[in-house]
């Protein structure tokens, strides 16, 4: 299963999709595989500021816990509420319905030094 052609992806396996000024985030596939089994979703409220490196939540499963960081600043005007409701979305399907949040950003430039999908892909295969 490829990544989103038109999504940027961080070292630390977040996804971003640009569609104007808002910025949805997620956490990909292979993040997920790695993961396994995804029981726990917290995330930060709609309201937050966010800036470079800031965690936005975390994704816990049965293996771990891991932080999920943003890669823009502005402010979370969104918090996908399935999520939390239903972890497993994020296993199931993490580049649609597993959506974690949408940021609103003056300026999502900073994300196109972010892993295009081509060169995510071939660090990060799933199998």
């Amino acid at each position: 299963m490829p990544s989103p052609a038109d999504y940027r992806y961080s070292e630390t396996h977040e996804w971003f999709h640009v569609d104007g000024d808002t910025v949805t985030m997620g956490i990909t596939k292979f993040a997920t595989d790695e993961l396994t089994d995804i029981t726990y979703v917290e995330l930060k409220p709609a309201g937050t500021s966010v800036s470079p490196g800031t965690a936005i939540g975390e994704v816990e499963s049965v293996k771990t816990t891991s932080e999920v960081y943003s890669a823009i600043e502005g402010e979370i005007a969104e918090v996908n509420q399935a999520v939390i409701d239903d972890p497993s979305l994020l296993n199931t399907d993490p580049f649609n319905a597993g959506w974690l949040v949408k940021i609103k950003t003056s300026d999502p430039s900073p994300l196109q030094s972010l892993m295009d999908q081509e060169t995510y892909d071939r660090k990060h295969p799933v199998g």
